[in-house]
């Protein structure tokens, strides 16, 4: 990223300390912005250097990723520890009586979807996108194993895969091409997967793990039902983990519909393949939904 930035420890409801980084001028429209499985700050550096020139940019680092706390226990890991670390960021982030647009990348969108109904994200919040991302049934919709493979088969290989405590080690050639199989598009450039790689092999194993059999097990859908901000909604028609039927399950859940895109081609890593569309998508978030006095220009 090629903006500077401050740095933040916040402090979650349980105790665990979150690293936030903010960018971009202070007083701009405010955006918040969660990242997925296994990925970090750095995973936002695309939609950053598109979105900070003209606004305020917080990113954070799930727990147990990046620089934030790892969880000591199990009991660290769950959707409800999800949306009470949001909680803690955004009501540091977001003053009293002025809102953001929030924007949540597969794991991170659903952590917006699980703090669905916390009245103090509510409040503080104008618009969400929800990218390549999905409410439940994460096992029985994901495409990273083929589809000509039984049904049942199919089911437990992508569990294995996101309980797997195995080490990834290096980023390698072979590594990189599976990694590219499995969660981007044909079209992803060669730097685009050296940095997908770089970011997913820096997650510590177990922290994936114990992430991983969360989402094996996830179910948001009534906190989607309570989102009360309007919604808008991005995935990729090459996406083997949260496929576009996810997205298109969101899509009639939601309370309030502002827009949905389907990027052809691209897989899981939307914000990283195409972060032209996806900051736009944030951009007319921000100028629909905030009101003209929280869109205050800075020179």
């Amino acid at each position: 990223m090629t903006q500077d930035f401050r740095r933040t420890r916040v402090r979650s409801a349980d105790g665990t300390w979150l690293n936030t980084q903010a960018y971009g001028p202070e007083g701009a429209p405010r955006v918040v912005l969660a990242h997925g499985w296994t990925c970090n700050t750095d995973f936002w550096a695309p939609v950053i250097d598109r979105l900070a020139a003209d606004h305020r940019v917080l990113a954070y680092d799930q727990r147990g990723h990046g620089r934030s706390d790892i969880p000591a226990t199990r009991h660290g890991y769950s959707t409800r520890a999800l949306a009470e670390d949001l909680e803690a960021v955004v009501t540091h982030f977001v003053p009293e009586g002025e809102r953001a647009v929030l924007a949540g990348h597969s794991m991170g969108g659903m952590t917006i979807m699980a703090a669905g109904g916390h009245g103090a994200i509510a409040a503080r919040t104008a618009a969400a996108l929800l990218c390549s991302t999905g409410p439940a049934d994460l096992v029985e919709h994901a495409l990273v194993v083929p589809e000509r493979a039984p049904a049942g088969l199919r089911r437990l290989l992508t569990r294995q895969i996101l309980h797997s405590r195995l080490p990834l080690g290096p980023v390698t050639p072979v590594g990189k091409a599976v990694l590219k199989h499995a969660v981007m598009g044909r079209a992803a450039t060669r730097d685009q997967v050296q940095a997908c790689a770089e970011i997913v092999h820096a997650c510590p194993a177990s922290a994936r793990a114990r992430w991983g059999r969360v989402l094996a097990g996830l179910d948001v859908r009534p906190g989607l039902t309570m989102l009360e901000a309007p919604a808008a909604i991005v995935v990729g028609t090459a996406d083997k983990l949260t496929p576009p039927v996810q997205a298109r399950a969101m899509r009639t859940a939601l309370r309030s519909n502002d827009g949905y895109l389907e990027l052809p081609g691209v897989g899981h890593m939307a914000p990283l393949e195409r972060p032209d569309e996806v900051s736009s998508e944030i951009r007319r978030l921000v100028s629909t939904h905030l009101s003209s006095a929280e869109r205050t220009e800075v020179a």
